[in-house]
């Protein structure tokens, strides 16, 4: 197992590397100068060109490459923001708790909600159920989460005045940006559980259980669902590292001091140096969920991790059978 971790850990160090030189690059040019930016129209040509040596931003395209990569995964220090001289890392470090709970919940709620509607669309195939829980797997994939985020404000509070329309400072601020970020994360769940329960349920196995006269519940939770694990686990994965990155929206909408919040922000004033390190940040958490979401996909089948291991399941059991031989003999 150690082995397979430390190889699925050597992949996401290139891509980590490649996305780093790949948003450094569109940041380098991009249109805009940081010094003009933060001194403002009416700076001096000589205090602006001041400034970009001191940023060191007049230095040619690779030696500032260079700099930034070094100073990124060798010191891991991620510079200072160009609009207010605080430490990047140790912003990112205050808002990345309330993304990683927005996310969490969000999660959660997929995985409460999503399964049960696919598992239910998929028993009830083609009847009223099955429609209705795929209509709404379908507008919670269509419909546009700001503008969704607006409708629920206005519902929820201002004219029923049960929810905050912004802010975090209790828990009922939660409510809202959850239900939303999860929205598009249930209906995918719903629809890929709904895929992957019609595969199994018609199996040998569940029509041996159905003979011997076990439940129909025993049926689908124990033998059909477990067997329809992987997509599913890959599913609830990329909607995680996608919530972690694509809350962008939700938290400006809501006011929520996280990551997207952050790095709104910074478009805005054009803060190169806060993108960089937010975009290359969410990468490597992003790697990280889907080098979880591999080992959680070794444990539910073996045979996953046998094949990153260089050895196959038949040449393991032939070398068990050797070891049992030699132990008889």
């Amino acid at each position: 197992m150690i082995r397979y971790i430390f190889k699925r850990i050597l992949t996401i160090i290139p891509v980590v590397l490649a996305v780093a030189i790949v948003v450094f690059t569109v940041m380098y040019f991009s249109p805009g100068n940081p010094a003009e930016i933060i001194l403002g129209t009416g700076a001096s040509q000589e205090s602006i060109e001041q400034l970009e040596k001191q940023l060191g931003i007049d230095q040619p395209y690779l030696v500032q490459l260079g700099r930034f990569m070094f100073s990124t995964f060798i010191k891991f220090d991620l510079g200072n923001s160009y609009a207010n001289n605080l430490s990047i890392s140790a912003e990112l470090a205050n808002r990345f708790p309330k993304t990683l709970m927005l996310a969490l919940f969000a999660i959660i709620l997929e995985l409460i909600i999503g399964i049960p509607l696919g598992m239910i669309a998929a028993i009830k195939r083609n009847k009223l159920a099955d429609q209705l829980c795929m209509l709404f797997a379908l507008i919670g994939v269509s419909a546009p989460a700001f503008w969704l985020g607006i409708e629920l404000i206005l519902l929820f509070s201002s004219r029923l005045h049960w929810l905050p329309s912004s802010g975090v400072v209790s828990w009922k601020g939660w409510i809202l940006p959850i239900i939303l970020v999860s929205l598009r994360g249930i209906a995918q769940m719903a629809r890929q559980s709904r895929s992957s329960m019609l595969e199994v349920i018609n199996s040998d196995y569940v029509v041996t259980g159905r003979a011997k006269g076990l439940k129909e519940s025993e049926i689908m939770f124990k033998y059909a669902l477990s067997n329809a694990l992987i997509p599913l686990v890959q599913t609830a994965g990329n909607s995680f590292a996608s919530s972690l990155g694509g809350a962008v929206v939700i938290e400006s909408l809501f006011s929520i001091p996280g990551i997207g919040q952050y790095m709104v922000q910074a478009v805005r004033v054009r803060d190169y140096a806060v993108i960089r390190g937010t975009v290359v940040v969410l990468s490597i958490a992003f790697c990280l969920i889907m080098m979880i979401v591999d080992i959680v996909f070794a444990f539910i089948d073996p045979r996953i991790m046998a094949q990153y291991s260089g050895r196959s399941a038949k040449a393991k059991y032939r070398a068990k059978r050797r070891r049992e031989a030699r132990a008889n003999g």
